[in-house]
């Protein structure tokens, strides 16, 4: 199929910073695009071809939708997956396919496709809501501390907690959860696997994650990960054995931790372009959103390897700050050496919302770490 400048049509569900650098690559090449999103105000309606409002979640409006486009592909795990179950069986192409995503959306199913696959991950229970947990507790068949997860919903340090009293329980959301072991890591990683149709698969290379301590969200992507490189093989060869096990076409981010003992858990996966990727903008030959497009569309894959070191900042709406947003210092990180600012095009801050990202590139990791922390605390993400 002739894909570019022409009447072809890639349909994405998701409208937001995803899906927008999504569209980076789709003008690059001139691919015809059509977006659906619930909001209005969605960050990839100024680059689409074409751009809908709607429920990703409403079956009638994502059946619709893809009866319009030749591929379809999300930006976002909230979809309506028998809408994508039925737009495949119609023979419209959904990648990743929607028995990857339905063994994904549900973090309890997806702990259990780890456990059926003998993929290495941490001992864990799923409960059926909130009141089955606390029984366990008081059962003391559930010991503190441990880490609870809700099976849906949770994204960006939401529905995630780590438990280590009764009255840590009392706040958490109703529904389906899990309970983890809280096993002692050195560093949690991350590898992203790019898959085409025709199986052809490759690896980034290993980057290393720093999470804010309050809001759970990363704060440093680091690439290369600063680990031996005897781990960083082992993680590139688990991640992709779960791609292997989830059969995913597109990109799956397979997060991890490397344990005291430099063993590799999985932790989870998305089967989307993720944050821990965003490096790749300016670091690698070829970025995380261009090779999701050859991926889907089964294109030959391109080289994943950087160019130089990259590190990730992201930029998170200031505590106390809610509102239209002001990006405060800007022009002062512009004035960085290898600095690239990423505004993801969301006029409403507030605390901890991903509003951008920083990528700092350089021949020399350390430099780039130092330059990293300054932008940190230059650049301010407030509200008028």
């Amino acid at each position: 199929m002739n894909y570019f400048s022409t009447n072809f049509t890639l349909g994405i569900l998701g409208g937001g910073q995803l899906g927008k650098m999504m569209l980076y690559e789709t003008r690059k090449w001139d691919i015809r695009t059509s977006v659906l999103d619930p909001s209005a105000e969605a960050p990839c309606r100024i680059a689409a071809d074409h751009f809908q409002q709607g429920d990703l979640m409403d079956f009638e409006t994502v059946y619709n939708f893809g009866k319009k486009v030749d591929v379809l592909t999300f930006e976002i795990e909230g979809v309506n997956i028998e809408a994508l179950e039925k737009l495949e069986n119609e023979g419209i192409k959904v990648y990743p396919s929607a028995a990857t995503l339905r063994n994904i959306q549900d973090k309890g199913i997806q702990k259990q496709f780890y456990k059926e696959h003998q993929i290495p991950t941490s001992p864990f229970k799923v409960y059926k809501d909130k009141n089955d947990l606390n029984e366990a507790i008081v059962r003391k068949e559930l010991h503190f501390p441990f880490v609870w997860k809700s099976c849906t919903g949770g994204y960006d340090g939401k529905g995630v907690s780590i438990i280590r009293t009764a009255e840590d329980v009392i706040p958490l959301s109703e529904g389906a959860c899990i309970a983890e072991k809280l096993i002692p890591f050195k560093n949690e990683l991350a590898v992203i696997v790019a898959r085409n149709p025709s199986g052809e698969v490759k690896t980034y290379p290993v980057v290393e994650m720093e999470f804010h301590p309050e809001a759970n969200q990363v704060e440093y992507v680091i690439c290369p990960a600063r680990i031996d490189e005897t781990v960083a093989q082992k993680a590139r060869a688990i991640a992709t054995k779960v791609s292997e096990a989830f059969k995913h076409v597109g990109l799956l981010a397979v997060e991890m931790f490397q344990t005291e003992d430099d063993e590799i858990l999985v932790n989870e996966v998305a089967p989307r372009p993720h944050n821990s990727g965003h490096y790749s903008i300016e670091a690698s030959y070829t970025n995380q959103f261009e090779q999701q497009i050859r991926a889907i569309l089964d294109l030959p894959l391109g080289n994943t390897d950087s160019k130089l070191g990259g590190i990730m900042v992201n930029l998170v709406g200031a505590e106390g700050h809610t509102g239209a947003v002001v990006y405060k210092n800007i022009e002062k990180i512009l004035a960085m050496e290898g600095v690239t600012p990423h505004i993801y095009g969301k006029k409403e801050t507030r605390p901890f919302r991903k509003m951008g990202h920083v990528t700092i590139v350089n021949k020399d990791l350390s430099i780039a770490r130092k330059i990293a922390e300054e932008v940190k605390r230059t650049i301010e993400v407030i509200s008028r």
